[in-house]
C-alpha cells in the first residue's frame, strides 16, 4: 500500500467518525430528555462570551480543556488495550 492510500484511508475513518458523531448528535436532540444532556456543553464557567449589539464573540476556553482531557484518556485506554 502507497502511502497515499494509507492517508487517504484514515481520511475516510475520520469523515466516517465525525458524521456518526453528528449524526448521534441529531438524534439525540430528537429524543425526550436526551437533548438536555449536553446543555452544558459550551456554558462552562471559563468559556469567553461577549455579546454587543450587532457583534457576538464566543471562545469556548474550558470546555475546549474537557474536550481535551476526555478525549487524550479514550486515546490512551484505547492505545493500552490494543498494545496488549
Amino acid at each position: 500500500m502507497t502511502e497515499w492510500a494509507g492517508l487517504g484511508k484514515v481520511f475516510l475513518v475520520l469523515g466516517l467518525g465525525l458524521a456518526l458523531v453528528g449524526a448521534l448528535l441529531i438524534a439525540a436532540d430528537k429524543l425526550p430528555g436526551v437533548g438536555n444532556l449536553f446543555g452544558w456543553f459550551g456554558k462552562l464557567p471559563g468559556d469567553i462570551t461577549i455579546r454587543r449589539e450587532n457583534f457576538s464573540f464566543y471562545f469556548p476556553i474550558a470546555t475546549s480543556v474537557v474536550i481535551s482531557i476526555v478525549l487524550t484518556l479514550l486515546l490512551f485506554v484505547f492505545g493500552w488495550v490494543f498494545r496488549r
